[in-house]
């Protein structure tokens, strides 16, 4: 096989920065305090439990309440009982309909209206606030102005329901740009634009429809991370946080400066949960997490 000057350079440089990476990422792991435990408690830390896989729902649950985290969510409603013994709390609720089959397209309406229903139903019974919702992804031929009206006329179907039961639906807002791994972007989502995902909001116009604003989506898709959580601040219903690139840790591999982020919520007057939802890459996910509530417990 005929290596070329220039891919042998690059493949030096692809080599050159994974080393780089990992060992910035085993530098930052060995300086994390192994008994550190949130205090300041300004930001309500939850975890997303999918994230932490193979890893048992209970088992991270025990890691949680060690660390100081208030919930947890993303995780087998079956576990929702042991967890809330534990007491830990349940920050946020599936809303069934998943992100791909969703509002936009108007043949998935009435299942994202029965999902939704059933989600609001769970968040109810067990005392959550929040259920999670999504624009789906586009159908082939879909202009904006269609996906847009399908997707308002869906979630308008429901909101007197969500706000009978005091529950809010938080959009969740997706970025298209990665598509190196299912869960690191999601090309083909239609709430692409966070700007976009707030229009839809404000048109479905109740106090029970929020903006789920995940600060790596924003940062890939939009940027002007903090001056957007100043400007959207009473439409913002739940936060979601990971490093990019690469959803992994909130460490100094990765632009996010996150104590800042954190400050600037504190700032609007912010009290409901902020989850940690990056993919470990570190060799003990745990001091992973434990690194990431620190970096937050500003």
């Amino acid at each position: 096989m005929h290596i070329t000057r220039r891919d042998a350079l690059k493949a030096s440089a692809l080599g050159l920065a994974a080393t780089v990476t990992t060992s910035a990422n085993a530098h930052a792991e060995a300086k994390v305090n192994p008994n550190f435990k949130i205090t300041k408690g300004r930001i309500r830390q939850s975890v997303m439990g999918w994230c932490f896989k193979p890893m048992p729902g209970l088992e991270l649950a025990k890691h949680c309440k060690a660390i100081g985290l208030e919930a947890m969510e993303g995780v087998s409603e079956k576990d929702y009982s042991a967890i809330r013994k534990m007491g830990l709390k349940i920050s946020l609720v599936s809303g069934g309909h998943g992100f791909k089959k969703g509002p936009c397209v108007a043949a998935n309406r009435e299942f994202v209206i029965e999902n939704l229903k059933k989600g609001i139903d769970l968040a109810a019974k067990i005392g959550t606030k929040s259920v999670i919702t999504f624009t789906g992804m586009r159908g082939k031929g879909l202009s904006d102005a269609a996906g847009s009206k399908n997707c308002v006329d869906a979630w308008k179907a429901v909101m007197s329901y969500a706000e009978k039961k005091k529950i809010n639906l938080v959009l969740e807002h997706l970025n298209t740009r990665d598509d190196s791994h299912p869960m690191k972007g999601h090309p083909g989502y239609f709430g692409e634009d966070v700007d976009h995902c707030v229009e839809l909001i404000r048109k479905v116009d109740s106090p029970s429809m929020k903006l789920l604003f995940d600060v790596y989506h924003v940062q890939i898709m939009n940027g002007d991370v903090i001056r957007r959580i100043g400007q959207y601040k009473n439409l913002i219903g739940h936060y979601h946080t990971a490093g990019n690139p690469g959803r992994a840790e909130l460490d100094d591999t990765q632009e996010i400066n996150y104590p800042a982020v954190m400050r600037a919520i504190v700032a609007t007057g912010y009290k409901d949960f902020v989850a940690q939802e990056f993919i470990p890459t570190w060799k003990d996910p745990v001091a992973a997490l434990r690194h990431a509530a620190q970096v937050c417990d500003v």
